[in-house]
Order: C-alpha cells, then sequence, then structure tokens
C-alpha cells in the first residue's frame, strides 16, 4: 500500500488507465475476432466490411497508447493481406 499523498495519487491514475486500456484493447481485440470470424464464414463481402471497421479501431488503440504504433501496422497489415486472399488462420 502507498504510503505518500503523492504514491497514492499514482496507485488511482494507474487504475484508470489500466482498465482504460483494458477497454481499447477488448474493443479491438472483438473487431478483429470479427473480421476472424467472416473469414472462416467464407463471406468476402462481410471479412471486407468488418476489416474496414477495423482498421480505424486498431490505429485508435495505437493512437491511446495502448499499443505500440509498429504493432498496430503490422496487425492492419496482416489482416489485410489475409482478406485480400480470403484465408483463415490455419
Amino acid at each position: 500500500m502507498a504510503n505518500h499523498k503523492s504514491a497514492e495519487k499514482r496507485d488511482r491514475q494507474a487504475k484508470v488507465r489500466r482498465l482504460r486500456n483494458r477497454m481499447n484493447k477488448s474493443a479491438m481485440k472483438t473487431v478483429v475476432r470479427q473480421v476472424e470470424e467472416a473469414l472462416v464464414a467464407g463471406s468476402e463481402d462481410q471479412a471486407k466490411a468488418a476489416l474496414q471497421a477495423a482498421i480505424p479501431m486498431i490505429y485508435k488503440t495505437a493512437t491511446k497508447g495502448t499499443i505500440h504504433k509498429k504493432t498496430a501496422s503490422r496487425k492492419v497489415s496482416r489482416l489485410t493481406k489475409r482478406v485480400n486472399k480470403m484465408q483463415p488462420l490455419s
């Protein structure tokens, strides 16, 4: 437990940030999973629509600092490549 006033504040801030990061990351994972499900279903239109919804969410998560900018770029690149090939993750 924190002993100083500033350490208590740090603890409060860390809890809020951790929850915010978890919320952002969870939302990102949800949209990525929707793309995955569309790929497994074999629905090209649905996969492309899901990808168009996922790309801004992934970049937004990086902008908020929850994930690294290059991690976001890598995720978008790999998802886009898979949707273009219409291949589910094996």
